[in-house]
């Protein structure tokens, strides 16, 4: 449990920890958690850190991914994520909330909220998904100098620069940027939206940096494995968004068989039992905090 018991807790910066993931020899896998209960089922079944995905907070506030959300909403979600969970949290700064003064009020309020790193891109607003068509880009010198902004405004945070200049400016214009951004004190580079194997190859061989790959589905990027990005040159890989689509799809039938049948029953070995959701929240384990609060027994039928 580390929601509530200082005990718990990890006494190490969390942007600390982060780089110390990031100097072991495989790639990190940080699969995409939108709540503290997603990043607790991510928890127990061994990954040791994660991302939030602003397209997944922005969708599970049944909004679009355009810049919408704000600061103090994303830290909601951090401290979600970051306490439930213990690990360390890579999050999605979108274009930085603004110009150089907002991107370091966005790095102190993330820092706070318990965030381990933050991606940046170099978009203008309304910034677009990666994977979607004429996106448009700010300066590199403007970029660069948010980044810049961002290093002076951290403790611990790592700061990853994400490019989407290959679209537009081909691959030789993200290298250039990559290497711009690595200058002004990216601890790391997000290529987004590469299209083929040989793209994510020859930018790995041209820029030399802790590199993240996005392994999102339906986009501009083939399915590939963590095992072949890592073959490539890349420390890191996210699946952003892939924990809220498979989400969305259940409740779509789950729904859809609540209107049809008026009756959730066949649905039932489809569905987290009453057990299996306590045992990850640790519902014993809270319980046990408080002599007062009566041990729980479960129902012997519809757990």
């Amino acid at each position: 449990m580390t929601y509530l018991v200082a005990d718990d807790l990890p006494r190490e910066p969390a942007g600390e920890r982060f780089a110390k993931l990031l100097e072991r020899p495989t790639i990190l896998q940080m699969p995409g958690a939108y709540n503290g209960l997603s990043a607790l089922q991510a928890k127990r079944l061994g990954f040791e850190a994660l991302y939030l995905s602003g397209a997944a907070m922005s969708a599970s506030m049944g909004l679009p991914d355009l810049g919408i959300i704000t600061v103090d909403e994303v830290c909601f979600f951090i401290r979600q994520v970051a306490r439930a969970s213990g690990l360390p949290v890579l999050v999605d700064g979108d274009t930085g909330y603004g110009e150089a003064l907002n991107v370091m009020h966005m790095v102190r309020s993330f820092e706070d909220a318990g965030a381990a790193a933050v991606h940046i891109e170099d978009q203008v607003l309304p910034k677009k998904c990666g994977h979607l068509n004429d996106k448009r880009l700010v300066a590199p010198e403007e970029m660069a100098a948010k980044i810049a902004a961002a290093v002076r405004a951290r403790r611990h945070l790592r700061i990853i620069a994400r490019t989407d200049a290959a679209a537009s400016e081909g691959l030789d214009g993200a290298v250039a940027r990559a290497k711009l951004y690595l200058q002004a004190g990216a601890d790391a580079i997000f290529p987004e939206a590469l299209t083929s194997a040989e793209m994510f190859r020859e930018f790995a061989r041209r820029v030399q940096a802790p590199l993240l790959a996005n392994m999102t589905e339906f986009g501009r990027t083939p399915q590939m494995t963590a095992k072949e990005f890592e073959e490539m040159g890349y420390r890191m890989i996210i699946w952003p968004v892939s924990a809220l689509r498979v989400a969305a799809k259940a409740h779509e039938k789950l729904y859809r068989v609540l209107k049809s049948e008026g009756s959730a029953k066949s649905m039932l070995p489809h569905m987290q039992t009453r057990q299996e959701l306590y045992e990850t929240i640790d519902y014993a384990g809270y319980e046990a905090l408080d002599a007062s609060i009566v041990r729980s027994t479960l129902p012997t039928e519809g757990k």
